[in-house]
């Protein structure tokens, strides 16, 4: 959702029309002013640290490297701009989908890798705006998300396909909520005078249908994931029954999702195939189906552009990237430099996220063996 100040060349980017505008994921610098933008950064810190501290329950020597390929995923399917509106397109937010299946902690510092990642490589989204995108991007998508999807799944019967409905409503009713609070955000510190509620009413409205694209896909994953792995959904844990397969026309108690140790008797099943398969799928759809997406101005530049909201954007700090556009500097050809700079995005997504989680787990460990250091002392 990043709005240049005037559409610009792709050169670089995915595609071979050079005169298309590249679909932006992020709020750019210039639309918010500083001193909301410093607010909205100190809250974004704030709730990346406290995110660090509740991530050592979620993750374990299974999820932590399961949570890094969330994060690429995520990076991977936001290159993918649909249509949903003549001359509109939209991408997956990912807060719903990442809450789900790692938690709703952890989702919020994949979100934050990955606009983080977005930002300083690929100068997609502000370095100033950063703040404002964690916040609306990631802390709001997924508090919405994660509570509504849990609300669900306790209210409907215990099965896959309630689940799955649950995750997809949930994914729906996140976007507009997070297109609200960018309107709530600009109300306060817009750096441009524009009625507020033209601006409510636009984005709120072309983030409805953004969010039913968002809702089919994050549907579509929590779904494929239950099916085969519904142990590792963080989102089905503690329900007061037992999630329900329906397996050769029965229905029977699907594998408990639970994060503690089993016993040794009983070692955890490997998550080895479903990480190399979401890597593969990940590495697939940033590589090669990435080049077909929408090129139309996604929801948000949509509506700074009729509204002008645009008029005080700011060109990115990391304009001159190699990485700029998702495109490779000095390859010419369109569908090599946007396949390999999504196969760099990924990669380097799921090493940095990988990274982080694996810290935070660590960090979880320290207090348990220094435990049993000064018992066995």
């Amino acid at each position: 959702m990043t709005p240049p100040a005037e559409p610009r060349p792709r050169g670089r980017g995915r595609r071979a029309e050079p005169q298309e505008a590249e679909p932006p994921h992020a709020c750019t610098d210039g639309f918010i002013d500083a001193p909301v933008s410093v607010a909205a950064g100190a809250f974004a810190a704030g709730a990346v640290a406290v995110s660090l501290r509740g991530a050592r329950r979620e993750l374990d020597e299974r999820t932590a490297p399961l949570a890094g390929l969330v994060a690429a995923f995520i990076f991977a399917v936001q290159m993918l701009n649909f249509p949903v509106a003549a001359g509109t397109s939209g991408h997956l937010m990912g807060g719903a989908l990442a809450a789900i299946l790692v938690g709703p902690y952890t989702a919020v510092l994949c979100l934050a890798v990955v606009l983080l990642m977005q930002g300083i490589f690929f100068a997609d989204g502000g370095l100033t705006a950063l703040g404002v995108n964690i916040t609306v991007m990631g802390v709001v998508t997924v508090l919405v998300a994660y509570g509504l999807f849990r609300l669900l799944t306790g209210l409907l019967p215990r099965t896959r396909r309630s689940a799955t409905a649950s995750a997809f409503v949930a994914a729906l009713v996140s976007v507009p909520a997070s297109a609200a609070a960018f309107t709530l955000l600009y109300r306060v510190g817009g750096t441009t005078d524009i009625p507020i509620g033209k601006v409510f009413t636009a984005m709120v409205g072309v983030h409805v249908l953004i969010g039913i694209g968002e809702a089919v896909i994050t549907a579509l994953t929590v779904g494929a994931v239950l099916a085969v792995r519904p142990d590792l959904v963080h989102g089905v844990q503690g329900l007061t029954a037992p999630l329900k397969l329906r397996i050769d026309g029965e229905l029977v108690d699907a594998p408990a999702a639970t994060r503690e140790p089993e016993p040794a008797s009983a070692p955890a099943r490997s998550t080895r195939g479903v990480w190399i398969t979401g890597l593969v799928s990940a590495l697939f759809l940033a590589g090669f189906v990435s080049f077909y997406a929408s090129a139309s101005p996604d929801g948000l530049e949509r509506v700074a552009a009729d509204q002008g909201i645009d008029e005080k954007a700011e060109e990115h700090g990391a304009a001159d990237s190699p990485l700029a556009d998702y495109g490779v500097g000095d390859i010419a050809d369109a569908r090599l430099s946007g396949g390999l700079a999504g196969v760099i995005g990924v990669s380097a997504t799921v090493v940095v996220g990988t990274g982080v989680f694996w810290v935070v787990r660590r960090r979880k460990e320290a207090p348990i063996e220094a435990s049993r250091e000064h018992e066995n002392a």
